[in-house]
């Protein structure tokens, strides 16, 4: 059967993990969006529906809600993200296909997220994946600044040893895919009909679109 999608010959996947290596149907963001409210509320003193407008406003301006309290409140992100990491992840299933499909993926992998690495390493082992994956450059790491902060990927790549021009980064937000694109990245968008992620989707620095991971990781193994 003749290919579906493009072949990318890369050294590196760079995977994002929230709605990317598992499905947006899970909904973990659902726990984590409760968790967060409830944090923002105590820390303030606030009821949760101001504490879920400062929450949204910190994400939309600053990339994430962590980086609005640490900038505009002095927060400590460490209780932070303790707090609203620790969620339940048996929504998210075992993924035998998506386990097979990496195997086969040759180079090496590395999962980047603005979470937290406790949060991936939950994440990845709940799905059976997280033997696959060479490093995880977290939130910590990227010394709290978010995708797509230029400064993280600049970081990520670094500590990693990654090549930017072998490399292939996996999204399912498309603005995310701006910085890697300019540092000579492959940019593989996972599309969602979310307008948060759908934003920039149309630009330039989106070169492949997907509809499923393991259907695409199927396909680049082919053969």
């Amino acid at each position: 059967m003749a290919q579906r999608y493009p072949a990318i010959a890369a050294d590196v996947w760079v995977f994002d993990l929230d709605n990317t290596l598992y499905p947006r149907d899970c909904d973990l963001f659902r726990q984590i969006d409760v968790r967060m409210k409830s944090f923002i509320a105590e820390l303030l003193g606030i009821d949760t529906d101001a504490a879920h407008r400062i929450q949204k406003q910190y994400f939309r301006t600053h990339g994430t809600t962590l980086r609005g309290l640490m900038d505009h409140h002095g927060l400590a992100p460490e209780a932070f993200l303790d707090y609203v990491h620790d969620i339940d992840v048996t929504p998210v299933p075992p993924n035998p296909a998506l386990d097979a499909a990496l195997g086969r993926l040759p180079g090496r992998k590395i999962i980047f997220t603005n979470g937290s690495a406790r949060h991936a390493e939950n994440v990845a082992g709940r799905l059976g994946v997280r033997h696959h994956f060479d490093g995880v450059f977290d939130i910590i790491a990227a010394d709290y600044r978010p995708k797509p902060d230029r400064s993280a990927y600049d970081a990520m790549c670094r500590i990693h040893r990654v090549d930017p021009t072998r490399a292939a980064m996996i999204e399912d937000i498309a603005r995310n895919l701006e910085p890697a694109h300019a540092m000579g990245m492959t940019t593989v968008w996972l599309r969602s009909s979310h307008d948060h992620s759908m934003l920039g989707a149309d630009g330039p620095h989106v070169h492949h679109v997907i509809d499923d991971l393991v259907d695409w990781l199927e396909d680049q193994t082919a053969g």
